[in-house]
């Protein structure tokens, strides 16, 4: 049970550096839905494959030591952010953000040093700059001269979101680079490929439409990108199941990657093919009063 988590973990975990710049175009509301579910299923996947890969299942001393592990990280990230914070906004000098940036690595470099979830660092501390103005009515948080923090976490933004495209970039070069014909067209996996990403997407329309989520383009932002690549480097091969290999991992990429594609292509001619349609009723619409 343990191995097939393990290796069934990595093919179910969204790429959030694949479906956040394809949800650009969307409505804010849709936009921020795509963030929020691919970063979450990012940090919280992998947490639970470290959780499983490294942790007997069957013993109940691995949940507690787990949980404990949770608190104390969830702790100490809100004390790490709050310092953070006060450092952004209190460094006068011209050189302030990649200070600060060496300063979150080193944080999460220790974390994962003492075998702690570190990606909740991460989380909390997106969670609590980005959410600057939320914190207003909190007069201790005050103190941290909340207006100036705002203008430099804009900045920051800025720094790292060229800093990700660039992390992108060059994954997606060297991923081309590594692609090799014989195992993106083996028809072994190519079957089972092409089930893990019809379940996944049957699994996330049933999902949706109880939760009454819009379906369309929203069922088909799902790609799985380096996210999956990594966890799937990091099966031990003492746990590694022989049909989990590199040609089903590379074709459920780019076979995620061709349904995000024409899922979005469609929509968008859905969506221009109905503008037009009420451009139409609404220039007919004088002619026939007249």
């Amino acid at each position: 049970m343990t191995d097939a988590l393990t290796n069934a973990l990595p093919f179910s975990v969204i790429s959030s550096a694949i479906a956040i710049p394809s949800a650009r175009h969307l409505s804010t509301a849709n936009r921020e839905f795509i963030t929020y579910e691919s970063s979450l299923s990012d940090i919280f996947g992998v947490i639970l494959f470290n959780f499983i890969a490294l942790n007997q299942l069957n013993q109940s001393t691995s949940f507690l030591q787990s949980g404990l592990q949770l608190l104390i990280m969830i702790a100490v990230s809100f004390l790490a952010t709050v310092l953070l914070a006060f450092l952004l906004g209190r460094i006068d000098h011209k050189i302030k953000f990649i200070p600060i940036i060496l300063l979150v690595l080193l944080i999460y470099s220790v974390a994962k040093l003492y075998h702690l979830p570190a990606l909740i660092f991460i989380l909390i501390f997106g969670v609590i700059l980005g959410n600057i103005d939320e914190l207003k009515k909190f007069r201790w948080m005050n103190k941290l001269n909340l207006y100036s923090l705002n203008t430099e976490v804009i900045k920051f933004k800025e720094i790292t979101g060229e800093a990700t495209f660039l992390i992108r970039a060059l994954f997606f070069l060297l991923f081309g680079f590594l692609i090799e014909t014989s195992e993106l067209l083996n028809t072994d996996t190519l079957v089972w490929a092409l089930g893990i990403v019809v379940t996944a997407l049957i699994i996330r329309a049933v999902i949706f439409k109880l939760a009454k989520i819009e379906l369309f383009p929203m069922l088909f932002i799902a790609p799985r990108g380096l996210i999956n690549i990594l966890l799937f480097l990091s099966i031990v091969p003492a746990q590694n199941i022989p049909l989990v290999n590199k040609s089903l991992m590379l074709q459920v990429i780019l076979l995620s990657a061709a349904v995000l594609m024409f899922g979005l292509i469609f929509t968008k001619k859905n969506k221009a093919e109905i503008t037009d349609e009420k451009v139409i009723t609404t220039t007919d619409e004088p002619a026939t009063i007249q």
